[in-house]
């Protein structure tokens, strides 16, 4: 599961990695020069393995090099965020 096996899928806005049969993804919406990070999800039994975690970081890295501001409206996303203080530069309100 590393992070080159993250796919950024445009046509659906979303982030996501393929484990199996199953897909793990962060979706989000552009508007202007932000990226609205709305939905994280992985499947069920595959929580707790630190994926959640790769599509966000995939996510916020995209926007970095973008050039976006990034707004956390997922609750999952708003917490990585605040444990990761490196992208907290990223963070601005709709």
């Amino acid at each position: 599961m590393e992070a080159e096996n993250i796919i950024h899928n445009t046509d659906e806005r979303r982030f996501e990695l393929q484990i199996g049969s199953d897909r793990a993804v962060a979706e989000y919406e552009l508007s202007a020069n932000r990226m609205l990070l709305t939905h994280t999800y992985v499947p069920p039994h595959l929580r707790g393995q630190g994926i959640a975690g790769k599509v966000v970081k995939a996510a916020l890295d995209y926007a970095r090099q973008a050039g976006l501001q990034v707004v956390p409206i997922c609750p999952y996303v708003h917490t990585y965020i605040l444990r990761h203080r490196e992208y907290q530069d990223l963070v601005t309100q709709l």
